[in-house]
Formats: structure tokens, C-alpha cells, sequence
């Protein structure tokens, strides 16, 4: 029978990781299949949608905005780092129930010590966003041993409740420019800089030299910031960088085979990309 998982959504055809678990699924000779499924917002909505899902056979689902936290919600067992984030983008179906999981953390987590081996030596890091996405950051940072870790956000409130939330220090939006230049790690949680959105204005700020500059934006996969960094000759992780990385461990909780992140599979998502572009 075949293996059967997914991405829940809403929107969610736009989603890569069809083509990522299809890829690996090929490579190993493995029998499945995973499917976009969109289901709206509201949290009974999803519980249903879960429910049918496990009946029919599921293995698990990554799961997107808006289910993140719906998901923590949902499941019977969650990991500590599930709860530490407060959301969860992975929820396997066993027998003794579901078990919700984050691989946000571990996926950006990987993709930076891929990028810069050295990244626990940085001393001031600078997430620019405020929303869900960054707690898996900030999560992810300290993981790594990032210990002077800074919030901005263009609704100052949302910096100062997260970084409340996690004994950080929140920086003002007006004063983004400065932090970008004293920050020997940068990463952009926010949509700015994404195809169809205002960049982010940086206004000609320098990055400190070796810095390391990270997108979770991935269309394009080169971003206003991430031109900044290579025009530096400072590394850069990509938005397709983490997408992949935290890919991995749903596919190896389901299929049971390897998922390896290479650049074979990094061509087929950036001619995906291509293929998508009006």
C-alpha cells in the first residue's frame, strides 16, 4: 500500500514541498504519495480535516500558515521544541495518536551550520520580523549559541511582546539600518523583499564584514537582502535553503528513506520556480 502525507493550508498550491517529497521518494524507489490539501482557518475545520486523514491512512502532514498553531492544538504529544516555539509545522499519526513536532527549528538550524560552520562564534544576531516564523528562529539561535539576539519589527508592540516572551531586547523599526550594520547575524522573518511585495528598505546600510545574512523568502530566491550580502561578499542562506532542510525529517518520520539536500534537488525547485513565474 502506498505511503500517503501531505501539507495542510490555506493557501497552499503554491507549496514546494510536493515536488521535495516527491524527488527524495523517487530517489529511495519508494511508493507514495504527497498531496497539498487545503483546508480553511478556523481550528474545527482543521481538527476535522485531521481526523478524516488519520482515518484514511496518513502517515503525517507539514502543516502551514494559518495551522501552525492549530496543529500544537490538536495533537496528543508534542516535542519540547513544539511547545517552546508554540507552533508546530509537522504532525505524525500513530497509533497511540498524534505527535506534533517543529522542524522549522532544526531545518534553519541546519541550513546555517551548513552555510557558516562557525555561526555559534557570531556574538550579535538580528531578526527583523515579528510574526510566527521568527520564534522558530529565535528558537533556532539560541539552539546554536547565538546569546546577544535582538527584535525588530515594524509594529514596535509585536517586537517587545516576543522578545518579552524569550528575555530578549527589542530595537526599533526606525532604527533597523543601524542594527543591520552592528549585527554579525541578520535573518528576515517578515514577507518584505518577496515577489510581489515592498523590499526591504535598508536605506544603503553596510553589513559588518563576515556577517552572515539569511531569507526565509524564497520567491525570489535571491532577495533585495540577500543581493546586499553577496555585493559584500558576506554568506547567505536562502529561503529555499531552510524549505529544504526542514523538509527532511517529515520525510524521513513517513517514507523511511533519506533525504538528502543537494544541489540536484535545489535545480529542480529553482526550474520549478522558473516554470511558475509569469
Amino acid at each position: 500500500m502506498p505511503i500517503l502525507a501531505g501539507v495542510i493550508g490555506s493557501p497552499v498550491a503554491h507549496s514546494l514541498s510536493p515536488l521535495i517529497h516527491t524527488i527524495w521518494a523517487h530517489r529511495a524507489g519508494i511508493g507514495g504519495y504527497y498531496v497539498p490539501i487545503e483546508v480553511p482557518a478556523p481550528y474545527d475545520d482543521y481538527a476535522r480535516a485531521m481526523d478524516a486523514l488519520k482515518t484514511i491512512g496518513f502517515a503525517g502532514v507539514n502543516v502551514t500558515i494559518p495551522h501552525k498553531e492549530n496543529a500544537l492544538r490538536y495533537s496528543d504529544k508534542s516535542s519540547d521544541l513544539a511547545s517552546k516555539v508554540g507552533s508546530a509545522n509537522m504532525l505524525t499519526f500513530t497509533d497511540n495518536g498524534s505527535y506534533a513536532d517543529n522542524s522549522d527549528v532544526t531545518g534553519f538550524e541546519n541550513a546555517m551550520k551548513n552555510a557558516a560552520p562557525d555561526i555559534s562564534a557570531k556574538g550579535a544576531g538580528l531578526v527583523l520580523g515579528a510574526g510566527g516564523a521568527s520564534r522558530a528562529i529565535i528558537v533556532a539561535l539560541q539552539r546554536i549559541g547565538v546569546e546577544n539576539i535582538f527584535i525588530t519589527n515594524r509594529t514596535h508592540k509585536k517586537a517587545a511582546l516576543l522578545a518579552e516572551r524569550f528575555g530578549l531586547e527589542a530595537a526599533p523599526w526606525s532604527k533597523r539600518r543601524h542594527a543591520v550594520e552592528g549585527a554579525d547575524l541578520v535573518v528576515n522573518t517578515t514577507s518584505l523583499g518577496m515577489d510581489g511585495q515592498p523590499p526591504l528598505d535598508l536605506d544603503g546600510a553596510q553589513l559588518k564584514p563576515g556577517a552572515v545574512v539569511a531569507d526565509i523568502v524564497y520567491t525570489p530566491v535571491e532577495t533585495p537582502l540577500l543581493k546586499l550580502a553577496r555585493d559584500g561578499g558576506n554568506p547567505g542562506v536562502n529561503g529555499l535553503t531552510m524549505l529544504m532542510h526542514q523538509a527532511a525529517p517529515g520525510f524521513r518520520a513517513w517514507f523511511g528513506g533519506e533525504a538528502k539536500v543537494d544541489d540536484g534537488l535545489r535545480a529542480a525547485l529553482v526550474g520549478e520556480l522558473e516554470r511558475r513565474r509569469p
